[in-house]
């Protein structure tokens, strides 16, 4: 899945940029703000973690989402078999969104907490992509 000087470099970068995670802080929704550099909160892509579960729901910007989480380490995770509903995408960006959210998903990510454009949110990240996520206010 992942090769080995990736997985390497990946965790020393880690380590150095950011702090490790517990996962059970990441229970609750998490709106997606930022993928591979470009801000793109307006397609409204949002992953719901229930960790006692290792289960996440969401919107890919597109379609519902959900499946079950495979914890591959302490905090590299995936969903090899993410399902989603069929609903045509709106436009161009939540296409792209949806496309990559769904890449990051199946093939594994690494969560870790930071502070980004003056927002306290999560990373998931993988040698393609990288998104940053806010939490969503609870009511």
């Amino acid at each position: 899945m992942f090769n080995k000087k990736w997985l390497l470099a990946s965790l020393l970068t880690t380590f150095l940029w950011s702090e490790s995670i517990d996962i059970q802080t990441l229970n609750g929704a998490w709106h997606l703000r930022v993928m591979d550099g470009m801000e793109v909160r307006k397609a409204r892509a949002i992953l719901d973690f229930d960790m006692k579960k290792m289960y996440l729901s969401g919107f890919d910007a597109c379609n519902r989402i959900s499946g079950a989480l495979i914890k591959n380490s302490d905090t590299n995770m995936s969903i090899p078999m993410l399902i989603s509903t069929k609903m045509a995408c709106r436009g161009n960006i939540h296409t792209w969104v949806s496309q990559r959210l769904h890449e990051v998903l199946k093939e594994g990510f690494f969560i870790t907490e930071e502070i980004k454009y003056d927002v306290n949110g999560i990373i998931l990240k993988n040698p393609k992509h990288e998104l940053f996520f806010k939490r969503m206010e609870k009511d």
